[in-house]
């Protein structure tokens, strides 16, 4: 799939999603809202009610206009304007809301005059949950009426909410809904990069490939002329480059068949105590010849102390080859790498630091993905499958060392391990 439509087919998704979270969310509201009025009403009339009954009960005339006053969401004042009898007005209560199917928890408290105090304060258990202690100052007073009763719903609104288990159901879909949408992104994203990257590895692998099949062809055709049997040394040169370009076959099939067992986690470490100055003198002697060619030089110094470690000593040096490959190959001038061992409170140091074309900061921490290459416009220019560094850091998991990376663009490298003494 293409770029831009990957990201046409994102942003209609995105946009399809968050337009039905909007509608989800303004219908929740909405019904939420409306059930919220709803009851407010059912509460009104039933308190209504109430009043005309303890009306009719003192004897006293009927309120001409309406006695019950919403003071906040969850608290009502009913003005009776006569004397409250405590277990009277609970009766009604409890009559009226039956009728008017309100099953909500209430408190409720009646003004006395004499004490200018709201009294026989009381917590009604309707849905038989376990009580819960009155807060304190919950009943404020109302200098607007002489005889009144205040009744609260501490759990209104909860009520409501559960009242809307539908509604809960649909939004809990929608938001796994949403978060499955998120993880289809990161990975169709994800994919598209893998796609890329494995389409480079394939490019680079074709050219790497290509160039030493074409020369030991070439080369076969040469060694199977009839007179080249009269020409010794020409047939040894063919010989030699066949043999040549054979090795470094070898040497690709050879890092990609690595990089494949590495990723399956099957490294096998053969732990051995070596010396690891031998080590790397021997590794650095390999690269002398590839870093005069480039008019360069590999320094290498060690710490009197530093000497003998336990590792896997062909990964170990082919850890090493990679680093120095790499440190040599990314250099567009005369190369110049020093190696340095250092021992700091127990546990070695092994620098290798070029005067290479460095990494940038947004690429440092990709390097050790595998078949990951900085890009440097033409593919080829640098040869290599994006293999090398995701060996190494395998192979210094796999000891359980550490590996920093501090590099700047176009000012070097400077690639640090950290092993464990012997």
């Amino acid at each position: 799939m293409k770029k831009n439509r990957i990201y046409s087919v994102i942003i209609l998704g995105s946009i399809s999603l968050v337009g039905i979270i909007i509608f989800q969310v303004f219908w929740i509201y909405n019904t939420f809202s409306s059930d919220q009025k709803q009851l407010d009403l059912s509460i009104k009339s039933a308190l209504f009610n109430v009043a005309h009954q303890m009306a009719e009960f003192n004897d006293s005339q009927k309120p001409n206009i309406n006695p019950v006053n919403q003071v906040s969401s969850n608290n009502f004042i009913v003005n009776i304007d006569d004397i409250i009898d405590p277990i009277i007005l609970e009766h009604f209560l409890e009559t009226e809301f039956d009728n008017s199917h309100i099953h909500i928890d209430y408190e409720y408290a009646i003004y006395d005059c004499d004490s200018d105090a709201m009294v026989h304060v009381k917590r009604i258990n309707v849905s038989g949950k376990k009580e819960k202690q009155l807060e304190e100052g919950a009943f404020k007073k109302f200098d607007d009426f002489n005889y009144y009763f205040s009744i609260r719903f501490p759990s209104k609104t909860r009520s409501v909410l559960q009242d809307m288990n539908v509604w809960a159901i649909s939004g809990f879909v929608l938001i796994t809904a949403f978060l499955f949408f998120i993880y289809a992104i990161f990975v169709i994203i994800r994919q598209k990069k893998l796609s890329e990257v494995q389409k480079d590895f394939i490019n680079n692998m074709t050219h790497e490939l290509k160039t030493p099949i074409s020369t030991i062809g070439i080369s076969a055709q040469v060694i199977s002329e009839p007179n080249i049997a009269n020409q010794p040394e020409r047939l040894a040169q063919y010989a030699s480059i066949i043999t040549h370009q054979n090795q470094r076959l070898e040497k690709q099939v050879e890092k990609v068949l690595k990089s494949t067992l590495s990723e399956k986690g099957k490294i096998h470490l053969e732990l051995e105590a070596f010396s690891l100055n031998d080590c790397i003198n021997h590794v650095i002697r390999d690269f002398e010849l590839k870093a005069k060619e480039k008019a360069g030089e590999i320094i290498f110094h060690s710490d009197d102390n530093v000497e003998i470690i336990k590792a896997d000593k062909s990964h170990f040096e082919n850890l090493l080859f990679n680093l120095l490959d790499n440190a040599l190959k990314y250099c567009d001038v005369n190369p110049k790498v020093e190696v340095s061992a250092r021992l700091e409170s127990s546990k070695i140091h092994l620098s290798i630091a070029d005067n290479g074309i460095g990494i940038d900061d947004k690429f440092r921490k990709k390097i050790f993905n595998k078949f990951f290459r900085i890009p440097t416009g033409d593919i080829h220019n640098v040869k290599g499958f994006g293999l090398g560094l995701d060996y190494v850091k395998n192979i210094v998991n796999a000891h359980n060392w550490k590996i920093k990376v501090k590099s700047r663009s176009e000012k070097g490298s400077i690639f640090t391990i950290i092993m464990s003494a012997k």
